[in-house]
């Protein structure tokens, strides 16, 4: 390998476009304009998403599809919450398929998604919205560095 590619420990930005097995776009940089930067390494991006890069150079481009084991992990079906329906504000969306943010017990944040409502309750999903799902990325290197 040459000085130029990618390691753990670089500071690169990469644009990705990322999509489901059934080509739906979940989430692109390109949407937004902003590639996205971080450490190689470092544990800020997703496993496959992370080691993916490395051995890349500056411009260069590739597709990757991970499986949930290399992305957010397995869902588990016992990863649930009944809430009653007085602990969200009044004007809160709370269908089916919603996204509630929740605080958990230690104070970190979770994104749970509402799975049925009645007239007294909630039940919500706490697995992370992209768990059990395998992710393809297009990926292109915008810049490196160290």
């Amino acid at each position: 390998m040459s000085d130029d590619t990618i390691k753990s420990g670089d500071n690169i930005s990469v644009h990705y476009r990322g999509t489901l097995e059934d080509g739906t776009e979940f989430d692109s940089s390109y949407s937004r304009n902003e590639p996205i930067t971080f450490t190689v390494g470092s544990g800020q991006m997703i496993t496959g998403f992370d080691s993916a890069v490395v051995g890349m150079t500056e411009g260069q481009s590739k597709t990757i599809t991970l499986g949930p084991d290399e992305a957010y992990g397995p869902s588990y079906p016992d990863r649930t919450t009944e809430m009653p329906l007085s602990a969200f504000p009044s004007d809160f969306e709370l269908e089916e398929g919603a996204s509630v943010p929740l605080q958990g017990p230690g104070g970190q944040h979770i994104l749970g998604t509402v799975t049925e409502k009645d007239s007294e309750k909630v039940k919500v999903d706490l697995n992370h919205p992209m768990a059990g799902k395998t992710l393809t990325f297009e990926l292109k290197v915008v810049t490196t560095g160290d």
